[in-house]
């Protein structure tokens, strides 16, 4: 079990996307995926948002929401991870070891190629649903399963 933070950036209607392709045995080889990565021992998961995004970016954030808590399943194996997105930031966009970040619009991002319960994820994001649980499980490359709760605000 692993737990990890993945972040999509804002900016002019466009998220901040990685294109990985630069690692030969990468599970997201040749996908496009938001900013993130794994859990330093002690962490939180603002820490580690705040580690991963800098060392692949070299952005700093300046405001950012928890959207949601991702359960991936995964040939057996199962990885926690924190769902966040970013409005503000400070820095200047470095290169990434782990592959191209591009600027891509929030309308063509599902026109990428991604992980198929990355869309699921992503549309939640988009309709701002509020805070959300997902289980996605896979078998390989291809989405077996999808439960979603969503956390309506109280009013």
């Amino acid at each position: 079990m692993i737990n990890t933070t993945l972040c999509y950036i804002e900016q002019n209607g466009a998220y901040l996307m990685l294109h990985r392709v630069k690692k030969e045995h990468d599970i997201n080889h040749g996908k496009w995926i938001g900013v993130g990565g794994k859990f330093e021992q002690g962490e939180t998961p603002e820490e580690c948002l705040l580690r991963e995004v800098k060392e692949e970016t070299g952005l700093t954030l300046l405001s950012y929401r928890l959207r949601g808590i991702i359960t991936f399943i995964l040939d057996g194996d199962t990885e926690y991870m924190f769902l966040y997105t970013a409005s503000s930031f400070e820095g200047e966009l470095t290169a990434c070891d782990e592959g191209e970040l591009a600027w891509i619009p929030k309308n063509e991002v599902l026109n990428l190629e991604l992980w198929e319960g990355d869309r699921e994820f992503l549309r939640l994001l988009d309709e701002d649903e509020g805070f959300f649980s997902m289980k996605l499980s896979y078998a390989g490359d291809d989405l077996i399963e999808v439960k979603t709760s969503v956390y309506q605000r109280e009013i």
